[in-house]
């Protein structure tokens, strides 16, 4: 590893992030199959125990919080019994709920994954993603206003309901006002929304959605990166594409393609945010652009080693700079 990034990951510990998004809990039933069932043709899974994880934003900052720095929660959830749970696992992680509101008009988001052998045999998804309410979102900033100061901020878009346009444009602009890094994991079809941000991190199939286009070569990746850019006026877009690794574009020209190191992949499920929480983490330390999106390549390829949502730490990214330069 090179000096460089080994002053990188030492300097995460002293950031404090914001984390704004839709936050959730990810529930994992696990079990065997041994018949089908007589009732219709559906596999009867026999359950043996039961692991619940953060998801989403909360996930998010449970990957800032592996890599030494601080993480504070911007959010909301119900007035239920995940709500304790949710609440549980963040003080857990030592992730700061300052920012987490509990409301009566939506429960507490849960994804619920049924898997037999190893394998997902279905999800189901408790939900209300309907647009929050703008007194909500005038609570949430204020939230924000009162715990700062950060040195960077994440937009954790999972299409829940809570960034609506409204909620987007007043946190930008309360990113901007406290001049930090501002990176956005985005789901909306219009980036136009999230003009404003430093920098956004879609993968393959949410950008070539956004663009109304196909990516299928360099030219076309090219093109998906300018639109993207131009769209949103954001300094820097980093587009992962799985097993074909991830492309940095940036507003000045330069370009980053990054290939996989992901050696062993059981599970992509959270590798998203990972990618995220490393890539704001490490500009907030005040990085390069080039050298965020390299950290976070290599995390996402220890993250995706696991079943179900798993967090990185500094010393095990450390570890894999490591490993990579004796190779």
């Amino acid at each position: 590893m090179s000096p460089k990034y080994k002053d990188i990951i030492d300097s995460l510990s002293g950031q404090r992030l914001a984390v704004i998004g839709d936050s959730m809990l990810d529930r994992f039933l696990w079990g065997r199959v041994d018949r089908i069932s007589p009732e219709a043709p559906v596999p009867v899974v026999r359950l043996e125990s039961e692991t619940t994880k953060l998801g989403g934003a909360a996930n998010v900052a449970a990957n800032i919080c592996a890599l030494g720095a601080q993480a504070v929660l911007f959010g909301l959830c119900g007035k239920d019994e995940a709500a304790g749970q949710l609440k549980n696992l963040l003080a857990e992680r030592g992730i700061d709920p300052a920012g987490l509101i509990e409301t009566e008009t939506r429960p507490t988001t849960i994804k619920t994954r049924i898997l037999a052998h190893n394998q997902q045999v279905v999800r189901t998804d408790r939900e209300d993603d309907r647009p929050v309410d703008g007194s909500l979102v005038e609570l949430l900033v204020s939230r924000l206003e009162e715990n700062g100061p950060f040195d960077g901020f994440v937009l954790s878009d999972y299409g829940k309901g809570l960034l609506t346009d409204e909620a987007l444009a007043a946190f930008i602009a309360a990113g901007q006002a406290m001049g930090i890094p501002l990176v956005v994991d985005p789901k909306k079809g219009d980036y136009s929304q999230y003009r404003g941000v430093t920098s956004l991190t879609p993968n393959q199939k949410e950008a070539e959605q956004a663009c109304a286009m196909s990516i299928t070569d360099e030219a076309s990746l090219k093109s998906a990166g300018a639109k993207l850019l131009d769209r949103t006026e954001a300094d820097a877009v980093l587009i992962t594409r799985g097993e074909h690794g991830m492309a940095l574009f940036q507003k000045d020209g330069a370009e980053h393609h990054l290939a996989t190191e992901a050696t062993t992949v059981y599970d992509v499920t959270g590798a998203g945010d990972t990618v995220i929480a490393v890539y704001t983490a490490v500009l907030s330390a005040g990085a390069a652009f080039s050298e965020a999106a390299d950290l976070a390549n290599h995390a996402a390829g220890l993250a995706v080693r696991e079943l179900g949502t798993a967090t990185v730490t500094a010393s095990q990214l450390a570890d894999a700079l490591n490993e990579k330069d004796q190779d």
